[in-house]
């Protein structure tokens, strides 16, 4: 059985294509030839239009908006691979969807993560490389390895320069203390929690402030921006607590349903992300500035071509 390529072979699908391009620059090679689209009926069509005999592949692929067609696309993007004796075939899973429903909030509710995580080792992936999980536990649910890359490095250089002794972290919510931790840890920053009460999905009441920000900049700090409830409504918390700037920042903006008209109307004065979904031109307002993941990805896809730890990734 071949169980590692003689040459790296880079595939794209829709999803992101603006990242996968950059990954590849930085690789200093080019995207394989490969068709994906649909058939008349909607199913997906894809033909790999080069040999992949013996190489090792890495197809890149969020699982973003829209969440079933794209990873559609990579399911049948990696059973044609495999089909055609590709010798490794590792999913590049930037922003890996599904990934709140990794435990069983109520009963009779699925672990849909499990589930997706299931369909891709299934379909002969050999290896996952993805960033910043929602849930940890997620690398659990693979019986293939998984790569968690993060990207709060990025944020941390980003935001290095702008401190001060009026400069704080603040956690929007429980959920995210240990990530707004290691951020406020990082920059030597103090450290705010809003605590808040969900009613019901979706819609988010604060309760109170742990901390002192009254006159101070502000950065909260989340992996997921989605509906953007939570962080404009932390934002104006904020702001009724007295602190005279607003900043924001997450690895993945997804942006869906409302989060513009809010992000719009907000008092948060700039909003920084990084590239794992590709915002398309009607999503991206004036605030917004994203930062390049790239480099992370072509150093992560490089080592596990050449089979070198990634331990200096990480570090």
């Amino acid at each position: 059985m071949i169980t590692h390529g003689n040459e790296i072979k880079l595939f794209a699908g829709n999803s992101n294509l603006s990242l996968a391009r950059a990954v590849a620059a930085k690789l200093n090679t080019s995207l394989g030839e490969v068709e994906v689209g649909k058939f008349s009926d909607g199913e997906t069509a894809v033909h790999i239009a080069e040999t992949v005999r013996g190489r090792d592949l890495f197809i890149i692929q969020s699982t973003s908006a829209p969440v079933n067609d794209n990873l559609m696309e990579l399911l049948i993007m990696i059973d044609a691979a495999k089909r055609a004796s590709a010798g490794r075939v590792t999913a590049v899973v930037p922003y890996f969807g599904y990934a709140r429903q990794d435990r069983k909030a109520r009963s009779r509710d699925p672990i849909t993560a499990k589930l997706v995580a299931d369909l891709i080792t299934s379909a002969g992936a050999d290896r996952v490389l993805t960033m910043d999980l929602h849930a940890a536990q997620i690398q659990g649910f693979f019986n293939i390895p998984v790569d968690n890359l993060l990207g709060g490095p990025l944020l941390y250089s980003y935001f290095a320069g702008q401190l001060g002794e009026d400069f704080i972290v603040v956690s929007p919510d429980i959920g995210s203390v240990n990530r707004s931790r290691k951020v406020a840890e990082r920059l030597g920053c103090p450290l705010a929690i809003i605590d808040k009460r969900r009613p019901r999905a979706n819609v988010m009441e604060v309760m109170n402030i742990i901390g002192e920000v009254e006159g101070k900049r502000c950065l909260l700090v989340d992996d997921i921006i989605d509906t953007g409830g939570t962080i404009v409504q932390g934002a104006e918390a904020l702001v009724a607590a007295g602190a005279k700037e607003i900043k924001a920042c997450c690895t993945h903006a997804v942006l869906s349903g409302p989060a513009i008209e809010r992000l719009k109307g907000s008092p948060i004065d700039e909003l920084v992300m990084l590239d794992t979904i590709e915002l398309p031109p009607e999503k991206k307002l004036p605030i917004m500035k994203i930062l390049s993941t790239a480099d992370i990805f072509a150093a992560a896809i490089e080592n596990v071509y050449l089979d070198k730890p990634m331990s200096k990734i990480y570090d």
